[in-house]
């Protein structure tokens, strides 16, 4: 494997065959987990391919790409915009919240003790200061509606009650201030809200409006585009005559969406060499995502260009299954390039290995927290890779769905997560540090065996 910080060179062997070695390995694999054992990894195996980076190494690489050489200035937006962005300045409050004292309820505003005569006009929401009261006068009001001066509290509908004279009386005792939000409750003008970093949240949203803010300061979402690459796909219709659908045209780009992206591009480029280093060398994207040809086949274009143009290749192959060839390179200084698998599932893996840590720093996200689950049974490991393996949550376990080869999209549609398998596998009630997929949702009862 070429070293991280180098040139772009010949690229790694890289074969989803397994070499003798390895299917030993396996089979003893197998052996043991029948016996409800989980061997020790198997000793590295020589060989190009076993090279590779380790997967955590991998990811750390990818974030650490984003910060060493992107300066992304932030954008001032309409809050309409803003929505899962970051914010690249303080949002400070611009009034008073309230800025005027409000009524919390329904009911009257009332002046000193009771009984009190109440006027015939109320005082809704949205309307100029009301005239003062004096003591033993009350007045309708509505709940957000200014409230008068010398008001003692407000008298809610429920608690008052008005005699045959007309005259309010409370049902029940009140106390100086109740109901009333008085200015400045919430903040003052100027005090800080929110500071730098915050995600902007729909609450998020609604507080800088209530603060006065019709745009805010961000960092702006990531650009990505998809090369999506080969001469075999299908854009539509039934695979027929050795074509195939492709599923990573249609599945990329809300998958880059739901990491924080903004999709500017998708484009087929097929194998045509010269028409995808146009595409590369042409492309103004922070992150290029290409599929496949990242291999050493004959139409496998994308290490040739990465060479040609001078490419800084970062990552040359991880230690993961399904997915190892995926790359990572630095095409210029403000822009990256992804190369997935072509297979769908190992694609998935390049995707949440390299694409999701460089966004995820280009957008200023923090890293998610790590956490483990207990898987409900024992899942055979690669002898030195990482395996990720599709699982669904049901209450405080992970389990395995078994549809997840490197071309298979059956357990991941139906997933909630991946599993991180360790070299060697996982016992049944391990505990496996799982990665979240953005639209995961509880409660779908689906288990493939």
């Amino acid at each position: 494997m070429t070293a991280p910080g180098t040139r772009a060179g010949a690229p790694a062997e890289d074969s989803h065959d397994l070499d003798v070695e390895e299917a030993l390995a396996l089979v003893r694999e197998a052996k043991d987990d029948r016996a409800g054992q989980v061997p020790a990894p198997a000793p590295e195996a020589h060989g190009e391919r076993h090279r590779a980076t380790p997967w955590a190494g991998a990811r750390e690489i990818a974030a650490r790409a984003a910060r060493a050489r992107t300066r992304r200035a932030p954008v001032s937006m309409p809050l309409g915009d803003a929505l899962g962005l970051v914010l690249a300045a303080p949002l400070d409050a611009l009034t008073d919240l309230p800025s005027f004292d409000t009524s919390a309820m329904d009911g009257w505003a009332v002046a000193g003790p009771g009984p009190w005569d109440v006027r015939d006009e109320g005082v809704l929401a949205g309307h100029a200061q009301p005239e003062p009261l004096t003591d033993g006068e009350a007045v309708r009001i509505a709940t957000g509606a200014r409230i008068p001066a010398d008001t003692t509290a407000v008298l809610r509908s429920e608690h008052g009650r008005t005699d045959a004279q007309g005259r309010l009386h409370a049902t029940r005792e009140i106390v100086h201030g109740q109901d009333i939000r008085p200015r400045a409750q919430e903040c003052r003008s100027g005090d800080q809200l929110l500071p730098v970093g915050t995600r902007v949240t729909p609450a998020v949203l609604g507080l800088a409006a209530a603060a006065g803010y019709d745009t805010v300061t961000a960092v702006p979402r990531p650009r990505a585009e998809v090369l999506v690459l080969g001469d075999e796909l299908l854009a539509e219709g039934l695979p027929r005559d050795g074509l195939i659908r492709d599923a990573l045209g249609p599945m990329l780009p809300p998958w880059l969406r739901a990491l924080g992206a903004e999709v500017v591009a998708v484009r087929r480029i097929g194998d045509d060499a010269e028409t995808l280093c146009r595409a590369v060398t042409g492309s103004a994207a922070d992150l290029i995502v290409t599929t496949g040809g990242t291999a050493g086949g004959p139409v496998d274009h994308v290490h040739p260009i990465l060479e040609r143009i001078g490419a800084e290749l970062l990552v040359d192959g991880v230690k993961v299954r399904p997915g190892h060839p995926m790359l990572l390179a630095r095409t210029k200084d403000a822009q990256h390039l992804v190369g997935l698998p072509g297979n769908p599932l190992a694609a998935v893996s390049g995707l949440l290995t390299l694409a999701e840590p460089l966004l995820r720093t280009l957008a200023a996200h923090p890293a998610p927290e790590r956490y483990t689950l207990p898987l409900s049974e024992a899942v055979q490991g690669h002898p030195y890779d990482t395996r990720l393996i599709p699982v669904v949550l049901r209450g405080d376990r992970a389990v395995p769905l078994h549809y997840n080869g490197p071309a298979m999209l059956r357990g991941i549609a139906a997933a909630d997560a991946l599993a991180v398998v360790p070299p060697g596998g996982a016992r049944q009630g391990e505990e496996t540090e799982l990665l979240d997929l953005p639209w995961a949702t509880a409660g779908i009862e689906v288990c493939f065996t």
